[in-house]
């Protein structure tokens, strides 16, 4: 609350508490931690790295709870709780969303969550127990998880604003993109894939912005900044054109969950759904 209002006065109204006992309060806090949470300034309190770091664990660890009770909680005989899906940007999301509607024609009380974001920030939240499954784009290391392969394969090409020489092409190879601005993706992993795809001009490539979702990337090519290298979402984005790439390049995706884990029956119940399904 401190961390919101930035102010601890503030704060100790909403708490209903008085200003000196929470003053005291986020002193022994800092006692017990050893560590600087809060810059106090005249006019405002804000949090130190040591402070953002604790109120991001805490927040984490208040949602891991509240999960843990719902995944407890049995409302009777029918089955109910939450699942947590982490999902990148990828064609399979409208294979997984098929599969959460025909399991909730079953089950209605099962309720989905979805958080969007990229390979590497959904594996950290499955590790860390925030997030049940994740649909993931490959290239990424599943070493660690049982996981179920998606039918179909991500189409990569570029996203091109009328403006662009590059519109009126059926397709585009790596000479055509040399010189171009372009707007690249962030992931190291997906950065070596496309090294590959473009060859020696790899190094010499023009990279004007990069991105982790696709949405973001649009809205800059439409505004003129570069083409964007991306998957081919099926997705509409105004005049904006998707033209695929020559060679073809392709990338799979998979539907992960951790190894040897127990899980709650609504979770398990939907992981042996979708592999019947596919």
């Amino acid at each position: 609350m401190v961390a919101r209002e930035e102010n601890i006065t503030k704060a100790a109204q909403l708490l209903h508490v008085t200003q000196p006992t929470l003053s005291r309060q986020l002193m022994q806090l800092e006692e017990e931690l050893g560590v600087q949470l809060f810059h106090i300034g005249k006019h405002s309190v804000t949090l130190t790295e040591d402070g953002m770091l604790l109120r991001r664990q805490a927040q984490e660890i208040a949602a891991l709870s509240e999960k843990t009770i719902s995944e407890l909680k049995n409302k009777g005989d029918m089955l109910s709780g939450e699942i947590f899906i982490g999902c990148g940007e990828t064609g399979s999301m409208a294979i997984l969303s098929e599969n959460i509607r025909n399991f909730r024609e079953i089950y209605p009380l099962v309720q989905f969550h979805i958080y969007s974001a990229t390979a590497d920030d959904i594996k950290e939240r499955i590790e860390k127990g925030l997030l049940d499954i994740g649909l993931l784009t490959e290239p990424v290391d599943i070493s660690k998880y049982e996981f179920i392969r998606m039918p179909g394969k991500e189409r990569w090409g570029v996203l091109v604003n009328p403006d662009s020489p590059l519109y009126v092409k059926e397709s585009v190879s790596p000479a055509d993109l040399s010189g171009i601005p372009l707007i690249m993706v962030q992931r190291n992993s997906v950065k070596n894939e496309l090294a590959n795809w473009f060859g020696d001009i790899y190094e010499q490539l023009d990279v004007a912005a990069t991105y982790n979702l696709i949405l973001n990337a649009a809205s800059m090519v439409k505004e003129g900044v570069g083409t964007a290298v991306c998957f081919d979402l099926g997705m509409m984005y105004g005049e904006l054109r998707f033209i695929p790439f020559t060679p073809q390049l392709e990338t799979g995706s998979v539907l992960v969950w951790k190894k040897n884990q127990a899980h709650a029956d609504t979770l398990r119940l939907f992981l042996q759904f979708v592999k019947n399904a596919l």
